[in-house]
């Protein structure tokens, strides 16, 4: 399989370039899901206090994902935008500035999980017995930040080019060594040390880091789509303006409905570690399944991008709702299997009743949004895809923190509803989503957004 892009996006039938463009993405995000996967498969074997300290210390790496997706919608859209234009130099200039701002970003956010990774487990809420075992893990995690943020970064820019190849090369090789160190180095075996849950945390760090090497030598060394030359490695003020532009606001809509995911599990703690064990099992494996589909979004951001850069923004809109259909029937599949055998999934992760009881619950219930949640992903990619990160900023501060966290709150405790009332919360919200960036896609204002 080749690296070099093998067609033109903005020519020929629209399914036919949305397939090319998704098939590496999908394959991608699942490789990319393995790592939730394959971490909470091996520390479940630990215990109860393991998995939760896996969930909390998740919840920080928010701040990372948030940075670094938020970078990556403004790098993918920007890059996509001068693919089209065929302005491959500008291209590459763009995605240059890109990387400077995901350094600087990156720095601050690892020295403060370095030196306070147990603060930040308490402040979570986190027992005393999860912030002795889960301290270091989240220096590991979080103070190597740096290299996930990297990773996400220079993935996005070959996906606005029009390469997801490379991307999954590099996770490929990343999960190879993840699935051989991680079991390795938390239970011991042969020459590895028994690190317990921080050897999940070295494993990861430095199997993204492999990922990271390869995703880089592509980048410089070119015939990828995108080559970035010797004179591209300079700060332009003009161009780091562009992305961090876009960036900006994408960050914010990122962190709006990531630090949701905090508040949800702010609530879910408070009724012990037996529940927030279940819910990280459930969320775990539902981020199974939504990176993969997310693939068919970052397909569709990617159409949108070129087809608006050639001028051709009818094409851009075609392509977001086939993409849509793909997307809905992909979840709706998933979403019908994990219902049915919810208990045989959970059961791989944890043999602990009260633990896999509510995450069957959690699985079950949220499965049941998916294939509204299809929908909200694929049209919110598109508009970021246009450069319009304003309007998903909206729809997410709307339905996560107007919406959903006080609903979740209301049924988990003055419902009584309990940890099921977070679940049912997370499935409403899906569904409130997908109506909403509907009526705003509809409008068509996102097809005049200049990049």
């Amino acid at each position: 399989m080749t690296d070099s892009p093998d067609r033109d996006l903005t020519q020929g039938p629209i399914g036919a370039a949305i397939f090319a463009l998704a098939v590496p993405m999908v394959l991608e995000m699942v490789l990319e899901s393995t790592f939730a996967i394959a971490d909470i498969f091996y520390v479940g074997k630990i215990g109860t206090d393991a998995v939760a300290t896996v969930g909390l210390t998740e919840s920080w790496m928010t701040l990372v994902f948030t940075a670094a997706m938020g970078l990556g919608i403004g790098a993918a859209a920007v890059v996509a935008r001068r693919i089209g234009e065929k302005r491959p130099d500008d291209a590459a200039r763009a995605a240059v500035q890109a990387v400077i701002i995901a350094v600087a970003c990156a720095v601050p956010i690892g020295l403060a999980g370095a030196f306070g990774a147990p603060q930040l487990l308490s402040v979570m809420g986190a027992s005393p017995e999860v912030v002795a075992i889960g301290a270091t893990y989240g220096r590991v995690l979080i103070g190597g930040n740096v290299i996930v943020m990297l990773l996400f970064i220079v993935n996005a820019i070959f996906r606005g080019a029009g390469n997801g190849k490379v991307a999954m090369h590099g996770l490929l090789v990343a999960n190879v060594l993840n699935l051989t160190l991680c079991p390795a180095l938390v239970f011991g075996l042969g020459p590895f040390p028994q690190l317990g849950v921080t050897g999940a945390a070295v494993a990861t760090t430095v199997a993204r880091g492999a990922a990271l090497a390869f995703v880089v030598a592509k980048l410089l060394r070119g015939g990828a789509g995108l080559h970035v030359r010797r004179e591209h490695l300079r700060a332009d003020a003009a161009a780091m303006r562009q992305v961090a532009k876009i960036s900006g606001t994408a960050m914010l809509q990122v962190f709006i409905g990531m630090a949701s995911w905090i508040g949800l599990v702010r609530t879910i703690s408070t009724f012990g570690s037996a529940a927030l064990a279940g819910y990280t099992i459930g969320i775990r494996v539902i981020v199974f399944a939504l990176l993969p589909a997310a693939g068919l979004a970052n397909a569709a951001a990617t159409m949108v991008g070129q087809s608006l850069g050639a001028k051709l923004p009818e094409r851009a809109e075609k392509a977001v709702w086939t993409a849509s259909a793909y997307d809905v029937l992909f979840l709706g599949a998933i979403g019908t299997c994990f219902y049915a055998f919810a208990p045989e999934v959970v059961a791989l992760f944890t043999r602990e009743a009260a633990t896999a009881a509510y995450g069957v619950d959690c699985l079950r219930v949220v499965a049941l949004g998916f294939p509204f949640y299809a929908y909200a992903m694929v049209l919110t990619s598109a508009f970021n895809g246009a450069g319009d990160t304003a309007t998903p900023t909206w729809i997410n501060f709307g339905v996560f923190w107007l919406f959903e966290i006080p609903l979740a709150v209301a049924l988990a405790t003055r419902g009584g509803f309990g940890p099921r009332g977070v679940f049912l919360a997370i499935l409403a919200a899906f569904s409130l989503m997908a109506a909403v960036s509907a009526v705003l896609f509809r409008r068509g204002t996102w097809k005049a957004r200049l990049v």
